[in-house]
């Protein structure tokens, strides 16, 4: 059975980039969400294996987003992947719950390689 994942991005070329790369690995976009609001939701909703998100979008962030996540569910497996450089707000995300974080632009079978990472754990 494939792997369900939610990608959260309010940047739709990014959200298409992890659709395209996480697809040939066999994973199955259960929900996308473009802002956090959104990714809380899409989550209460579909349970997936795992969350990409990330932390700089409009009306609510991500780290609003991870907030909403772990209170449904503090085992959730959430993957920032972001473009910030800003460590403080990367160390606050861990803190809160991701399991990891992959910085914009990454690379293919690096994203692949995090997700499945996070989702093994």
């Amino acid at each position: 059975m494939a792997k369900k994942l939610i990608v959260t991005d309010d940047a739709m070329i990014i959200r298409e980039m992890i659709k395209d790369a996480v697809s040939e690995d066999g994973w199955q976009v259960a929900a996308e969400a473009t802002n956090g609001q959104e990714a809380i939701d899409r989550y209460a909703e579909t349970r997936p294996d795992a969350v990409t998100l990330d932390l700089v979008m409009p009306e609510f962030d991500g780290l609003h987003a991870l907030r909403g996540i772990m209170e449904l569910d503090p085992d959730a497996r959430v993957l920032v992947v972001s473009a910030l450089d800003q460590k403080e707000i990367l160390k606050d995300a861990l803190r809160l719950g991701a399991k990891d974080f992959i910085v914009k632009p990454f690379q293919k079978d690096r994203l692949v390689g995090a997700l499945n990472k996070v989702a093994a754990t």
